[in-house]
């Protein structure tokens, strides 16, 4: 990691970028890759399998039989861990159902809006180097418990041919209608469009890497919808001379050992807790099976001194986090400040990884610095909200004189005529 000690604020900008890739470049490559799959369907999505180095496959959809045997293939304690996550995922996000709620504005006029699930929506799980089957709880649950008459998932299937147990696992005890072995932009692409095998989806779900992100936001711009722009994933730790070392540097390689464009960010107050993270971290680092993964995300990687608590959460501000923890005095205090975050996670002991698998909070969540716009996946992510009015004959004679008003004062005379017509009728 590179260390800056005091930054000067003109200075955070340039500080606390992210590594990418040539964005011109990208953009290039991901609309010729959506063109192709959204003009020549399986043929196309088969081609791109095989250029990028997976299997030739004749079928995409995964058998019955796979998902039926999936759970003899992963062991007990697996299942079990899955099932508590499972348990604390559906808890957290069954509270998040809003009720009806009617309001009369004035005497005859009642207003109200009603949650509506997205009736077809499309997971990506990514599989490459880490087959994510956690990634299936935090969407396919949410998805079930909105009500969304369709879930299907796309995954990066193994060289041969095959998902994860693990992922076909959760996928069947979260209720996900189908499956289907196809990864990167190809993959956006297909629920996007719908090809021979893959059906075209409203939504779609799932972070990846910067080229699934990119053609999401791509197909986004042609009316898919999508959760938000979620890659690479990254966190940052405010830490103080109340943070445990071991635990930090733990933290930190966490989300370094996700990928090489991953980055961890260290903002500290204390200098010798900075070299104390920095030894732990070379330490812990020796005896990770991801050390070449986790080393080339280091180098992207910062450490920041500053002055105090309050100049770290304003720098944090600034950087957007997907994950933030808070490992300092009064973390709880220092939490009402963040402005700024995908997820937090308080204390010493509240680890980035129990968000990611298992304490019911969502894992999908904004990356790049769009936690200034953009909230993590969560049970509204899959439905919409659809506003309602009822207008009585007294509803109509309280307000149609404003109504009237205002539209012909914008010159709009239909719509003043469509107020006009029924203050008339009450009058015979």
């Amino acid at each position: 990691m590179q260390l800056f000690k005091y930054p000067e604020e003109n200075d955070w900008p340039e500080l606390l970028k992210r590594p990418v890739l040539d964005s011109l470049s990208l953009e290039k490559t991901v609309s010729e890759i959506l063109l192709n799959v959204k003009t020549k369907g399986d043929t196309a999505l088969k081609e791109y399998t095989e250029k990028f180095g997976g299997p030739a496959l004749e079928n995409f959809a995964v058998k019955d039989f796979e998902i039926v045997g999936s759970g003899a293939l992963i062991i007990p304690e697996l299942k079990q861990a899955i099932s508590l996550a499972k348990e604390n995922i559906e808890k957290f996000h069954s509270k998040q159902k809003e009720e009806e709620l009617w309001v009369e504005t004035m005497p005859g006029i009642k207003c109200f809006r009603r949650s509506v699930a997205i009736e077809k929506v499309g997971l990506y799980i990514p599989g490459g180097t880490a087959p994510l089957f956690s990634t299936v709880l935090m969407l396919a649950i949410p998805a079930k418990l909105a009500g969304c008459k369709e879930i299907i998932i796309c995954s990066p299937p193994d060289s041969k041919g095959n998902l994860h147990p693990a992922i076909l696992y959760a996928a069947k005890i979260c209720g996900v209608t189908k499956i289907f072995k196809a990864g990167g932009a190809q993959a956006i692409a297909a629920m996007a469009y719908g090809t021979e095998s893959i059906q075209k989806v409203y939504k779609i779900f799932g972070p990846g890497n910067q080229y699934v992100t990119c053609a999401k936001q791509l197909v986004n711009k042609e009316g898919i919808a999508i959760d938000m722009p979620a890659g690479p994933s990254e966190l940052a730790v405010l830490a103080d001379e109340f943070c445990v070392p071991e635990f930090v540097a733990a933290d930190l390689l966490s989300q370094a050992e996700h990928g090489a464009d991953s980055q961890v960010v260290l903002v500290c107050t204390n200098e010798k807790i900075i070299e104390s993270i920095i030894s732990e971290i070379s330490l812990q680092l020796k005896d990770l099976p991801r050390k070449e993964i986790a080393e080339k995300a280091l180098k992207n990687s910062k450490a920041i001194l500053v002055k105090d608590l309050n100049e770290g959460m304003h720098l944090l501000n600034e950087y957007a986090p997907e994950h933030l923890i808070l490992a300092c005095k009064e973390p709880n205090k220092i939490s009402l400040q963040v402005k700024n975050a995908g997820s937090v996670f308080i204390g010493n002991f509240s680890c980035e990884s129990a968000g990611d698998y298992a304490s019911g909070t969502n894992h999908t969540l904004p990356t790049n610095g769009y936690a200034k716009a953009y909230s993590g996946v969560s049970l509204d992510s899959f439905v919409k909200k659809i506003t309602f009015q009822e207008l009585t004959r007294e509803g109509i004679k309280n307000i149609g004189s404003a109504i009237e008003t205002m539209a012909e004062a914008e010159g709009l005379q239909a719509h003043k005529n469509a107020v006009t017509v029924r203050l008339k009728n009450l009058q015979k």
